[in-house]
């Protein structure tokens, strides 16, 4: 797969950084000569991803090309947990939730992506509203009892607009 060129760069940088670890040379110098931003936790996820991928610069390219992933999986737990307590949040009031607790800015439509995946969204279209249900629920009144000329607008396929054939 043919990935851009800075990409490659990165991931190239990536390995120089876990080389340069693993000989003893403290995270947040070499963080700082190769313009990386990489903590501790990250790091040990990334030597497991290098490790896996035969210790090879490829290994280490993730997919998202520098995008950062904000609906990590604890988010993407803790909204399906809430989303679970009380069925009727709408995904705007999930929002500001999201907002509040993790400090992330997600969008109404991405957090409806997440909860589809988990079958936890409500079903689509406006709820019904209160005077249709009540009228649903009333016996249908009984079908007109002039149906003799119900097809007298509508001629034929086979005829033109003027009624010749």
């Amino acid at each position: 797969m043919d990935h851009p060129a800075a990409v490659i760069e990165k991931a190239r940088r990536m390995e120089q950084l876990l080389q340069r670890v693993e000989q003893g040379e403290p995270l947040e110098q070499v963080c700082a000569e190769l313009d990386l931003a990489v903590d501790a936790r990250h790091l040990a996820r990334l030597q497991a991803q290098y490790e896996a991928g035969g210790r090879t610069w490829e290994a280490l390219i993730d997919g998202r090309y520098g995008h950062p992933q904000k609906a990590h999986s604890a988010l993407r737990e803790w909204l399906s947990g809430r989303k679970r307590q009380d069925k009727e949040l709408t995904a705007s009031q999930l929002v500001d939730e999201v907002r509040t607790q993790f400090k992330v800015e997600l969008s109404a439509g991405h957090i409806n992506y997440l909860l589809r995946k988990v079958e936890l969204t409500r079903p689509p279209g406006r709820p019904p509203n209160q005077s249709a249900t009540e009228a649903e629920s009333e016996e249908p009144e009984a079908p007109s009892q002039s149906l003799d000329n119900a097809g007298i607008f509508f001629p034929g396929s086979s005829k033109r607009r003027d009624g010749h054939p």
